[in-house]
């Protein structure tokens, strides 16, 4: 299993530009509890570790409400994965640990 706690300094490419947060995972078990914190304010999350695979779901109320569908996987000090929106599409989301 990877190491995934910490706090990662993440970036979604989106069609309005970069978004950046920063993404904070404490795992026990098969899951984790945390954070995301950027532009748009600050959320507590949870959600799920599978081996070195992160996945979790987050509201954002701005620039239009949705729900963010997340996985990504860790890879030492770098996370890389897909953030879904919605009727949006997905788009890329990468990470470097703080």
């Amino acid at each position: 299993m990877a190491n995934v706690d910490g706090k990662w300094d993440c970036k979604v490419s989106s069609p309005m530009g970069d978004q950046n947060f920063v993404l904070t995972v404490n795992s026990a078990g098969g899951g984790f509890t945390g954070a995301a914190e950027g532009g748009i304010g600050s959320m507590d999350i949870e959600g799920d570790v599978d081996g070195d695979e992160l996945s979790w779901a987050m509201r954002v109320p701005k620039p239009l409400p949705v729900t963010l569908t997340c996985k990504a996987v860790v890879s030492g000090d770098l996370l890389e994965g897909k953030v879904k929106a919605g009727i949006f599409g997905s788009f890329a989301v990468t990470g470097t640990r703080l």
